[in-house]
């Protein structure tokens, strides 16, 4: 007959410690933010589009230099040159090297795009959380005063805008940006008004806090996310934006560099010097391309969904 054995208050203590440390999860824990980092990492095509978009970046910043060639000065004797080892891509109708104009354009697209998405967050995300968090009469009357703005064509208001103001980098950014922000206030309405009924919210208006903190401590961090995809979805549109108005006269004039302004003077020799039109048209088809994939990565990995 076989007799139970009976244990030391060590040796239970031993076996309650291994028991403990077989039950451990061996995954260490992660937060929101490191778990989607994790995951952006291992996305190949959210590595391949960050390396084009540090490329862009970095072309940008030194490309004039790299060149060494002038982008100002006007030389008869070097006009519509095309690419060579000196003008790496080619020259343009006044004899300015095409590289560094290029750059120099991508320079100018870019901080309106970046510019432009900012003020489209920053007032989105200020309008929609006086809707969410006020309810009741205060969100009736500014989601009609959304729809009404809505109600007006977007690029007539552009033209108009860019009539009075002129076409200048300025009119530009008041024209991008003037119902821009209307789609994001509408996002982040409903987004708010969920995390509204949270408990920890109840528990900030419960001890007195006062609305513009709950709104900026409690709120707004909770739509991160939501904010950054719509940052990388709204930089190139607000690039092709700029671009597309330039190509048909409406945007910035022709003594402002932007990619926009060098793909309308290289249509007009496309059938000579297609050059002109082919390299910055390319620049800007890489950096929306960046944009977009980085976008669709980011949009990967802060999906909760996807969550191991």
């Amino acid at each position: 007959m076989t007799t139970a054995k009976i244990l030391t208050p060590e040796e239970s203590s031993r076996v309650d410690r291994g028991r403990f440390d077989a039950e451990k999860i061996n995954r260490p824990t992660m937060t929101f933010w490191q778990g989607a980092w994790r995951r952006l990492k291992k996305n190949p095509i959210a590595i391949a589009a960050g390396s084009l978009l540090l490329l862009l970046v970095i072309f940008m910043l030194i490309g004039p230099a790299l060149s060494g060639e002038e982008y100002l000065t006007i030389a008869p004797k070097q006009k519509n040159l095309g690419p060579d080892g000196t003008y790496w891509f080619g020259t343009d109708a006044m004899g300015r090297d095409l590289f560094s104009r290029v750059w120099i354009g991508c320079r100018l697209s870019l901080l309106v795009a970046v510019v432009c998405s900012f003020v489209q967050i920053a007032v989105g995300c200020a309008y929609g959380g006086i809707m969410a968090y006020f309810g009741g009469i205060v969100d009736s009357v500014m989601m009609r005063c959304i729809e009404v703005i809505n109600s007006f064509p977007s690029l007539l208001v552009t033209l108009l805008i860019m009539m009075v103001v002129g076409k200048n980098v300025g009119g530009l950014l008041l024209a991008m940006c003037i119902t821009s922000w209307c789609g994001t206030a509408r996002q982040m309405r409903g987004q708010l008004m969920q995390l509204r009924e949270s408990e920890y919210v109840q528990a900030a208006q419960m001890i007195g806090a006062s609305p513009t903190r709950i709104i900026t401590k409690h709120l707004l961090p909770n739509t991160v996310s939501i904010l950054i995809l719509n940052l990388c979805a709204s930089i190139p549109s607000y690039i092709f934006t700029e671009a597309s108005l330039s190509f048909l006269g409406m945007g910035l004039s022709g003594d402002v560099i932007s990619l926009g302004v060098l793909i309308s003077e290289g249509k007009a020799k496309l059938s000579f010097y297609p050059w002109q039109l082919f390299f910055p048209a390319l620049v800007l088809c890489l950096a929306v391309l960046g944009f977009n994939l980085l976008g669709d990565a980011l949009r990967d990995a802060l999906d909760p969904r996807t969550h191991n």
